[in-house]
This record gives structure tokens, C-alpha cells and sequence, in this order.
């Protein structure tokens, strides 16, 4: 019964973006500068030996196919997260959930699971059929990459997830999630690899990086897709993934736990 009602939370933030089909066009063009933006960057810093250039062993075609994967694909809208937890913290609307048979961080990942597949089918798979046309995307490395690329994916939303939710129930605390929003943006942007692949940072910084559970959100799963890392490693590193998301669920089930506590309803 639960499971039924949590794939009903999915549909109806699917059937509520649906509503809103004018944002449609405007998130779709944001994600295409967004992408353009980026990449013009990247043809900037190959310079003039372009396409057939490599650094780091890794040439401008992988680059701009890493863009869009490190981008668009894996890099969510976690604000939305963010700001819905905020909000029903704010208002009180939280206390419904303590009153129904359902856990409230699992209603939330059904419920921003409906808005991921909303902007992937709407937004990051018309974007990402012309950035295909305008400039070319690499295939997978190989079929085991590309079905890699396939289990990391899952990985890297959950990951996603819980991270946000911990900074969203801090708000139970702070009442607020709107400067936490700007530093968590801040060090995704940094330690994710959604913005530069940490075979780009100094050697000291990408491996702190690179055991931090914000490089499974965006770099794994592009290296694994790109063929960046051995079978041996790629399995190795799913697994320390699936070890970190343990710990988050973990972390998550008790700062629940004792947000309830300090459950403060304000407002109506």
C-alpha cells in the first residue's frame, strides 16, 4: 500500500509540472545556455588545436560530452528540494506528514523523483539532441561502460538526494534554507566535478575529492561513461558509492528522527 502511494506522489509531480507547460520552454532554454556556455568554454581553453587536441589524455569531443553529463543529466534541481522543505517547515505543513503512514523523506524522494523525470524528458533529452546535432556526442567507452554508466546513475540521484534532504532538515533548526542553498551550491560546484572533472584539479585536491561522496553525483558517473576508469575501478568505486549512500540514509533516518523532536509549527 505504501509503495503505491509513494509511485502516487511520482505521477502527480509529473501531472503538476504538466500544468505548468509554459516554464517548459523556459527551463529548456536555460539548460541549453547553461550547456553552450559551458562548452564555449571548453573550445576556449583547447584553443586553436581543438578536436584533435588532448589534455590530460582527455580530448574537447569527451569534454563537451561531459558537459552535458556532468551537467544537465546528473546535476538536478536540488533547489527545488531545498526550497519545498523550507517552506513546509515554515508554514507547518510538515506536521501533516507525522499524522499519515508515511515517512517523510521517502515522500520527498517520490515526489522530486516525478520532477527529475519531468526535466529529463522535457528539458535535458531536447537539449541534449542538439548539442548531438550542433556538435557531436561521444558514445560510451563500451558496452560495459555504458551499462556502468547505467547503475551509476541511479546512484548519483540518491546521493544527490540525501545530501540535499540533511541540508533541508537543518532548517528545523535554522528556519531557513536559503543560505545553506548558496553554500551547498557552492561546494557541489567545486568537489561534484559538475563544473570542472577532477583530472583537472592538482593532484593533492582530486584525491580528497575523489573519496568525498559529491564526486558520485557528477564525475563518476561521466568518467565511468567516457571510459576514464578501468572495469576493476569502476566496480570498485560503485561500490565505496553504495558504502557512502549507506552512511547518508543512515545519517538521514536519525536527523529525522530528532527533527521530529523539535518539531516547532509556526503559522496556520
Amino acid at each position: 500500500m505504501k509503495a503505491r502511494a509513494y509511485a502516487a506522489f511520482t505521477v502527480n509531480a509529473l501531472q503538476t509540472r504538466l500544468t505548468y507547460r509554459h516554464t517548459i520552454w523556459a527551463g529548456a532554454f536555460g539548460d541549453l545556455v547553461f550547456i553552450f556556455a559551458r562548452i564555449a568554454i571548453w573550445v576556449s581553453v583547447y584553443g586553436a588545436a581543438g578536436a584533435a587536441s588532448a589534455a590530460n589524455g582527455v580530448t574537447l569531443p569527451e569534454m563537451i560530452t561531459y558537459s552535458l553529463l556532468a551537467g544537465p543529466l546528473l546535476y538536478w534541481d536540488y533547489s527545488r528540494l531545498l526550497a519545498d522543505v523550507g517552506t513546509a517547515i515554515r508554514s507547518g505543513d510538515v506536521a501533516v506528514y507525522l499524522l499519515k503512514p508515511l515517512h517523510y523523506p521517502a515522500y520527498l524522494a517520490a515526489s522530486h523523483l516525478g520532477h527529475f523525470l519531468f526535466e529529463l524528458a522535457a528539458s535535458t533529452v531536447p537539449v541534449a539532441v542538439i548539442i548531438l546535432l550542433v556538435f557531436g556526442l561521444q558514445p560510451p567507452a563500451s558496452l560495459f561502460h555504458g551499462l556502468a554508466f547505467l547503475a551509476y546513475w541511479p546512484l548519483s540521484f540518491m546521493i544527490l538526494f540525501t545530501l540535499a534532504t540533511l541540508l533541508g532538515l537543518a532548517a528545523f533548526w535554522l528556519m531557513t534554507v536559503q543560505s545553506l542553498d548558496w553554500f551547498f551550491n557552492a561546494i557541489m560546484t567545486l568537489l561534484s566535478g559538475g563544473m570542472v572533472p577532477l583530472w583537472f584539479f592538482p593532484g593533492w585536491l582530486a584525491a580528497i575529492a575523489g573519496h568525498l561522496p559529491f564526486a558520485w553525483i557528477s564525475y563518476y558517473p561521466a568518467a565511468v561513461y567516457l571510459g576514464k576508469l578501468e572495469p576493476g575501478q569502476t566496480l570498485l568505486y560503485f561500490g565505496i558509492g553504495l558504502v557512502w549512500l549507506a552512511v547518508l540514509l543512515a545519517s538521514l533516518a536519525w536527523l529525522w528522527s530528532r527533527a521530529r523532536d523539535r518539531l516547532i509549527v509556526q503559522g496556520g
